[in-house]
Order: C-alpha cells, then structure tokens, then sequence
C-alpha cells in the first residue's frame, strides 16, 4: 500500500486545481495582453496578505507617480521641524537643469493644471502647492515643492523605507535631462510598498499618513483604478501619463473597512485608451477577487 500510495502523489499533485489567485493572474496577463506595450501589476490585500506580481520589479517612467514620495518627503521635513506646512513659497517659473544648471520655464498648456501660472509672484503655502501636485497633478506645483525639499532628498527616504528601485532626480519637463535618460523611475513594486506603509500608518506619524491619505482620495484623475468600481469604494491613489505610459497606484478602501493597495503601470503603449480600458478591468477583477465568497 505504501508503494502505490507513493505513485500516487504525482498524480494527485498534477490533478491539482490553480488556486483562485492563481486563476485571476492568469486572467489578468489575458487581459493586459490584448494591448500593445508593457504592463506592471502590484497587488496586497492588506488583511489577508495575498498578492499578485507581475513585472512588479520592472523599471518604468515614473511620470507623476513620483508625486507621491515627493509628497511623503514634504510631510516628513515638516515633521522633523525643517519647515512648516503653513509656511510660504514664492511662485516662479523658471528652474535649473540637473545636466548644466540652465534655466528653463514650463510651458502651461503641456500642464494639467494652469491656474497657478496665474499667480506668478505671489505666494502659496507649502500644504496648497502639495495638494494641487497631487489632485490635478501641477506640474508647476511639482518643480515648486520639489525645489524646496531636494529631490536627493525624497529618493534618499525611499531607501530608508525599503523602495530600493523609486529615483526622484528632477523636477517635470528638465528636457535637458531627458534627452540624456535622465528621469524620475519607479517598479509596481515600490510604488505598493510605500502605499503600504501609508496604509497601516507607518510614515511619519498617523496623522501625517491620515493627511496625506485625504489628499490622495480627492484625486481628480479616475479613469484606471476607480473607474470600473462601485461607488461606495474610496480610492486614495496617484495616477502618471507621458507618451505611451499610463500609471495608477493606491489604496483602496472597501466600505466594510477593509483595504487594499493596487499598482499598474504601462509604457510603450500603442493605443492608450484602450490599454487603459485593460488597466481599468483588471482593477474589477481585483475587486472581485477581493470580495469573492
């Protein structure tokens, strides 16, 4: 009996069903796959501890993901006593090349966000440019605050969190740096590991993930991972485009107070609005998944 018990093993094993998040990564490559271009998935279910990688150590353009530890950086120098939030930043237009220190303006109609070009010579509080950075995505906003925390300074705090891949080097549109591959870069990974961190509480302080949480759930952008969700579903969640990358990244709150965080990433996208469609599905499926019985 012992001797047939053995044979039997393989047989049994190769019987085997895919477990159910088995099946949903094997759904969701079938999905992402009907577009042209590269996908990134990074899944945690916050209670359980399942997730789901794909291509999650893979480098991308941050595009304006990176907002989100520019953000953490601004909360934690302010916390340290660096500076205040109330405290008052002139607004300018004009910011230095990493390659060569040359100047260079940004242009607002490549800018989603154009009212504050308005104001030119005036001043904005530290906590009113981060806020416009992160929920309409100011690209102007961005350079600011990114001037006044220094972006070493955000990759360095990355790394004291364990996001090994995430490199905030300049500010938005330092085309002089472009040019030379010079750009902010950032994995699914990471970008599920810091909204992790935010999520259970651990940056800063609580209250300080408490304030930034509330920024990131007045996010005007919706189209990839709130899209396809049911209303009652908060997301808290930074989004990034340039040519051929569309980016979504955040935690989502179920209204029985259970959470997740989700990233997708693309690049070398052909057709955004339908990889977008792609992203925004697998974010269902997710759900789904989440909420199976």
């Amino acid at each position: 009996m012992r001797f047939i018990f053995i044979l039997l093993i393989p047989i049994l094993l190769g019987c085997a069903k895919p477990s159910a998040l088995e099946t949903l990564k094997l759904e969701i490559e079938k999905e992402l796959a009907k577009n042209e271009g590269t996908f990134a998935v990074a899944f945690k279910d916050l209670q359980t501890g399942d997730t789901l990688f794909i291509n999650a150590r893979e480098a991308f353009h941050a595009a304006s993901t990176m907002k989100t530890p520019v953000m953490i950086e601004v909360y934690k120098q302010a916390h340290e006593g660096v500076w205040s939030l109330t405290d008052s930043v002139d607004i300018k237009n004009e910011f230095k090349s990493i390659v060569d220190e040359s100047l260079y303006s940004l242009d607002s109609t490549d800018d989603s966000e154009r009212d504050l070009y308005k104001q030119v010579g005036k001043k904005r509080t530290v906590a009113d440019l981060t806020y416009d950075m992160i929920i309409v995505s100011s690209n102007l906003a961005t350079n600011l605050v990114i001037e006044y925390v220094d972006a070493k300074k955000v990759t360095l705090t990355m790394r004291e969190l364990g996001a090994k891949d995430i490199q905030v080097l300049r500010g938005v549109e330092d085309n002089k740096a472009y040019q030379q591959g010079l750009n902010n870069t950032t994995t699914a990974f990471d970008l599920m590991l810091i909204f992790e961190h935010l999520a259970k509480g651990e940056l800063v302080s609580k209250e300080a993930c408490d304030d930034m949480i509330r920024i990131l759930l007045d996010q005007k952008f919706k189209e990839i991972i709130p899209a396809k969700l049911p209303e009652d579903v908060k997301v808290a969640h930074k989004t990034g485009s340039i040519t051929g990358v569309r980016h979504d990244s955040g935690i989502v709150f179920l209204p029985d107070g259970r959470m997740y965080v989700l990233v997708l990433l693309s690049k070398e996208m052909t057709n955004a609005d339908a990889g977008i469609e792609s992203m925004a599905t697998v974010s269902r499926m997710i759900y789904d998944y989440v909420n199976r019985d």
